[in-house]
């Protein structure tokens, strides 16, 4: 394993040799007006995405933000649809003949306390899906992403007379929890937004600014939400023979799921099965009727997908059998959530780091990522579509001393997504802004 405090330099120098042995090209687009315009706008982009910050919303409950998003896009005269997938914005500028582009921005927070002490942090509370309240914050750059759209959006009207086409901008709901994709694809097609030739995205990364990660291929894993529920009989905890106990049960269980992984998938293979939670019970000395596992599944193939679902269901049917369990009482499983590998295509990839290495410089693409177990809904956009053509790449947001200094304590990256102290670098909105609008100018161009 390389020690993490040189990993990223490493990188860096693998990113330096690919990028120098391609043949260089370049782009017929003028980026320095892109550059521009997007950091003439930088006090207001700031401040929405400071406001945005300041006031997060879970997923499916993105009104305020949806509403400010509707009401930018409106205002630069996009066709907007508001509503898509409970709380989706769709706008639509149409300028003559040409491909039709998707630029997608996901709207949602987390259930995380912000510890960054920002003077715009998070000090709000919220209650889930489930009724239960939870601390709430930015803590995956969805603030940012819904900032970048707004300033990108402007760009492109400004510059209508360079591009031809159809631009449509998509504000997505639930991309944490999953299903905000879904919802949206299910409803706006049917309701006129056209289909793309091609989808665009962007996602937040603790690179420093000015860095990204574009590369063709798989780059993030699917992955399957499941609640696995092991049914007993309750009874007294001082008489455990007069029940069938189904914590046992569930604990037996979880330290099965885990020989699926080391003794069934090809070790060569990437694979992950997590329980991320364990609900039964609620007294001492009280056996329950039932316990609940949280199950979460990551996977590149329909193979090790199914690998790793046919072996739950035999483990849950040896347990019961073990158990001596009644038919009606065999463990019983609920599929919540499914999300396909994300898997760049090339052209599009191959033609937007054209228009990337030109504004950021060569040697800027941290090329010899392998592919992360982290998964994204962003592509189930256009799974409904004739065309499946996307691309999503990476963005450095960090400050980068602050990256500098965690290389010399030994460390990657100076914090991660979904924790309390990420944090996005004020520098990183106007220009994550130029570097999305030259991306999805460059889509229109012959």
């Amino acid at each position: 394993m390389i020690h993490t405090s040189i990993r990223f330099v490493f990188l860096l120098l693998i990113s330096l040799l690919l990028t120098s042995s391609h043949i260089s090209k370049s782009s017929k687009i003028d980026f320095r007006k892109i550059k521009q315009l997007a950091y003439s706008d930088s006090t207001r982009l700031v401040k929405i995405f400071q406001d945005i910050h300041e006031n997060p919303e879970l997923g499916f409950m993105e009104f305020r933000t949806s509403a400010i998003v509707a009401k930018e896009l409106k205002a630069l005269g996009y066709e907007v649809m508001t509503g898509i997938g409970k709380t989706g914005v769709v706008g639509i500028l149409k300028n003559g003949e040409g491909p039709i582009v998707m630029y997608r921005a996901d709207m949602d927070c987390n259930a995380v306390k912000e510890t960054t002490g920002l003077p715009y942090a998070s000090t709000k509370n919220a209650k889930n899906d489930e009724g239960i309240e939870v601390p709430v914050m930015h803590a995956c750059g969805h603030d940012a992403h819904t900032t970048w759209m707004l300033g990108i959006a402007k760009i492109m009207v400004t510059l209508k007379n360079e591009w031809k086409g159809t631009l449509v901008m998509v504000a997505q709901p639930a991309e944490e929890p999953g299903g905000g994709a879904n919802a949206m694809a299910a409803e706006m097609y049917k309701k006129g937004v056209p289909e793309p030739d091609y989808l665009l995205g962007m996602h937040t990364a603790p690179l420093p600014v000015g860095y990204y990660l574009n590369s063709p291929g798989y780059r993030m894993a699917g992955a399957d939400q499941l609640d696995v529920t092991f049914h007993g009989v309750g009874g007294h905890g001082s008489t455990p023979q007069g029940a069938i106990d189904p914590i046992v049960m569930a604990a037996n269980a979880i330290l099965q799921y885990q020989t699926i992984i080391s003794r069934n998938i090809d070790p060569q293979a990437a694979a992950v099965l997590t329980v991320g939670a364990v609900q039964a019970g609620t007294d001492n000395n009280v056996i329950p009727a039932s316990a609940t596992l949280k199950l979460n599944l990551r996977w590149f193939n329909e193979t090790d997908r199914k690998l790793m679902l046919d072996g739950i269901n035999q483990i849950n049917t040896g347990i019961a059998v073990a158990n001596n369990l009644p038919k009606e009482l065999y463990p019983t499983i609920k599929m919540k959530q499914l999300v396909i590998p994300l898997k760049n295509d090339t052209f599009m990839v191959d033609k937007i780091n054209i228009a990337l290495k030109d504004m950021a410089g060569p040697g800027k693409n941290i090329l010899g990522m392998p592919p992360v177990m982290g998964s994204e809904d962003f592509q189930h956009l256009v799974i409904p579509a004739k065309k499946q053509v996307y691309d999503y790449f990476l963005v450095g947001i960090a400050n980068p001393t602050d990256v500098a200094n965690a290389n010399k304590a030994g460390k990657m990256f100076p914090y991660y997504n979904h924790n309390g102290d990420f944090k996005v670098d004020l520098t990183a909105i106007p220009y994550c802004t130029y570097l999305g609008a030259g991306a999805l100018l460059e889509m229109f161009q012959k």
